[in-house]
């Protein structure tokens, strides 16, 4: 099912056009309307007459994260603040917030973009939709609200709390058919199943939308095999505009990108210069219809690459890679490269949860060194010493023969990381 199909299916060619027609209009907008941009091109003596192709982008400088925070609240809007119908909201790296703008016609595109990824993930008017995302400034929940009932579908706004029982009693009652959380709520909701002795098959649920943070490809099969349901991928930022910037069809090959809305880049993180197909970077988005809050080379520090080539579903949107991790969060270790989500995927095979966990890095001598906070109480069956013992020593064979890095497991009790207070769960020793 395709549910705009004049740009979904639109030839290369046309679509290329239609961007730059657009990213034309956008320059052209914050060059007036956001004293950041107007300086940083003047600083950098950019004539915008002769940004002509999509090439032509390398020409113009990154909008950073900070860059955002140092504007906080309202000086990147594009637009009187009497034009903004809606504010949302995300926090920066340093615990300062993001705030960000849509106009009436910003929330129109937002629905249908949204809408338009709920119809790849196979989701239609009929569906009974359950979204367990938080209803709050956080973008996920009304964004798959107002998309799916774009669609027509009943919509239940169940937001995410911690009382999975009741998720699961939704299901049972109101005849849920669709499911749009976090994977790892999903895979909660799957083991909780399991725990209350209750059959999937006892459920109406067809598929399942999963966003908000990088899940893999075996944690896919955990959920498909747990619900039975059809699990795809969906990403999105809330600067950029939230969901509906990239989800999965059916053939699950790949995210389509809406490039009528966004023109998307991958870059060396390090270098800053730009990757070919195929190459893994940094995301970097330029937004193409925003009107509240529009952004230039925007870099989001999440880790994929781009797919070209035809999708069997019909599209000809580019497609990316999940995401496999955070430019400012991969580690060197030894010489080796480590994400956080390899770690992760070690914790799944091994106990079917991700626990709460920290990763801290030091040195002994010239050598670098991993030590792997671990909570107890996100590990089943772990009642006796001999069992700790026992998958202590498991994970850190696992975790060796995974990254190639030897690693020291250090199995803490409940809240132990949590009280440490700290955002990333990386912690970084070496330079101390």
């Amino acid at each position: 099912m395709i549910y705009d199909r004049e740009y979904e299916t639109m030839p290369r060619d046309e679509l290329e056009q239609l961007q730059i027609e657009r990213l034309q209009t956008t320059l052209n907008r914050v060059y007036r309307n956001v004293a950041f941009y107007r300086h940083s091109f003047d600083e950098r003596k950019i004539n915008l007459e002769k940004i002509k192709y999509i090439s032509d982008l390398k020409e113009l400088p990154f909008t950073t994260k900070e860059d955002l925070i140092r504007s906080y609240p309202y000086d990147m809007f594009a637009v009187p603040l009497r034009d903004i119908v809606r504010i949302h909201s995300s926090s920066g790296t340093t615990g300062k917030s993001i705030a960000v703008g849509y106009t009436a016609n910003d929330i129109r595109h937002w629905s249908s973009l949204v809408a338009r990824l709920l119809t790849a993930g196979g989701i239609g008017e009929h569906d009974f939709v359950q979204i367990s995302l938080n209803y709050n400034l956080f973008t996920g929940g009304l964004a798959y609200h107002y998309g799916a009932e774009l669609l027509g579908a009943s919509v239940i706004p169940a937001s995410a709390t911690s009382d999975i029982e009741k998720q699961i009693i939704f299901m049972k009652d109101f005849k849920t058919t669709a499911l749009i959380s976090t994977p790892s709520y999903a895979l909660a909701i799957a083991n909780a199943l399991d725990d209350l002795k209750i059959h999937p098959d006892e459920l109406y649920l067809k598929f399942g939308l999963f966003c908000a943070e990088p899940w893999s490809e075996s944690m896919r099969t955990k959920i498909e095999e747990k619900l039975h349901l059809i699990a795809t991928d969906n990403y999105g930022i809330s600067e950029i505009m939230g969901a509906g910037v990239a989800g999965e069809c059916q053939e699950k090959n790949g995210l389509h990108i809406n490039e009528d809305h966004f023109i998307v880049e991958v870059i060396d993180p390090k270098t800053l210069t730009p990757l070919g197909t195929g190459e893994e970077g940094e995301l970097v988005f330029t937004t193409l219809t925003k009107e509240g809050f529009p952004l230039i080379r925007y870099r989001t520090g999440d880790i994929a690459s781009l797919i070209e080539g035809a999708c069997p579903c019909g599209r000809t949107l580019v497609r990316m890679s999940r995401i496999t991790g955070r430019s400012d969060e991969v580690m060197l270790v030894n010489g080796i490269k480590i994400y956080p989500s390899q770690i992760e995927e070690i914790f799944l095979k091994l106990t079917n949860r991700v626990p709460r966990y920290l990763i801290v890095l030091g040195k002994d001598q010239e050598k670098d060194t991993m030590e792997i906070m671990l909570e107890i109480s996100g590990i089943e069956a772990l009642d006796e010493m001999k069992n700790i013992l026992h998958y202590r020593d498991r994970l850190q064979q696992a975790l060796e023969a995974a990254t190639g890095v030897q690693s020291k497991v250090l199995l803490v009790e409940t809240d132990t990381i949590q009280r440490m207070e700290t955002r990333s769960k990386i912690i970084d020793r070496r330079c101390e």
